[in-house]
């Protein structure tokens, strides 16, 4: 069992300018809104057009309004030069305060991260998120279920649905692996911008990928399982009883394909 271990509070700005306390509290009132996570190595993300097409997205749909890339870049790029950093974890939230017609991009850095690489056990739980699709901010029950989880001697939390489908972790994507392909559940889930790349990047490795039900009473059919965020990712040694195979060579395949990704300038 891992525990996390405390964060130090981010550097943050709000729309290109330091954080001030009245710009945190309103974020803490009202905080409706979406954001995504990301990880920057010398200035440069991998998928980061999937990061700009996420937000635009659900901004679009959340507020009616578009979320420019280039001003979210040029926000990531003014908030790196102000923690000074040039390797960092950064996260881009977007709210719509009361009484605003405008977007505020709230842009938080801290130190870089990354996943432990030791094998996760997962507990599954009963519970779907509401508009999956969407990543968002005041998450209750992912993190109620991860705890719960934690205190009975997992890792993590697995989500399901009432018919046993298999979902997400609790801020991770699942994959499986069958010996032929790996396979990605397709209940409704986050698209993940990490499990993203490495899906683009399977054929240049020579795996073939495939999206198809998974439920808890068939995961004797897959040989392993990984999870991915935008830390990075990690092998799954079991679910709940069921053991799964940790494969260090498919670990090494899936994690050179995901290397193998450029980076993008932000």
């Amino acid at each position: 069992m891992t525990t996390p271990a405390a964060a130090a509070l981010p550097y943050a700005e709000f729309d290109g300018r330091p954080a001030t306390e009245d710009d945190l509290r309103r974020a803490l009132f009202f905080n409706y809104g979406h954001f995504t996570a990301m990880q920057v190595r010398d200035g440069r993300v991998r998928g980061l057009d999937l990061h700009l097409a996420r937000l635009d997205s659900a901004n679009r749909e959340l507020f009616e309004l578009p979320l420019d890339g280039a001003l979210v870049r040029r926000l990531v790029r003014h908030a790196l030069e102000g923690a000074g950093r040039a390797d960092a974890s950064v996260r881009v939230h977007a709210y719509l305060p009361p009484d605003t017609a405008t977007t505020t991009v709230m842009v938080t850095v801290r130190g870089p991260g990354g996943m432990p690489p030791e094998p996760k056990s997962l507990m599954s739980v009963p519970f779907a998120r509401t508009a999956p699709h969407l990543k968002r901010p005041g998450e209750f029950g992912q993190t109620y279920y991860a705890n719960l989880a934690r205190r009975a001697g997992f890792d993590d939390a697995l989500l399901t649905l009432p018919d046993g489908s298999v979902t997400e972790g609790s801020i991770t994507n699942i994959g499986f692996w069958d010996g032929t392909a790996i396979v990605r559940p397709e209940a409704p889930a986050l698209a993940g911008v990490a499990m993203d790349v490495l899906q683009r990047q399977l054929p240049g490795a020579g795996l073939e990928s495939a999206r198809r039900a998974v439920t808890l009473d068939g995961l004797g059919a897959f040989r392993s399982a990984f999870l991915t965020n935008s830390l990075g990712m990690a092998p799954v040694a079991r679910i709940d009883d069921t053991v799964f195979t940790v494969d260090d060579e498919l670990m090494r395949r899936l994690a050179a394909a995901y290397e193998a990704a450029p980076g993008e300038e932000v």
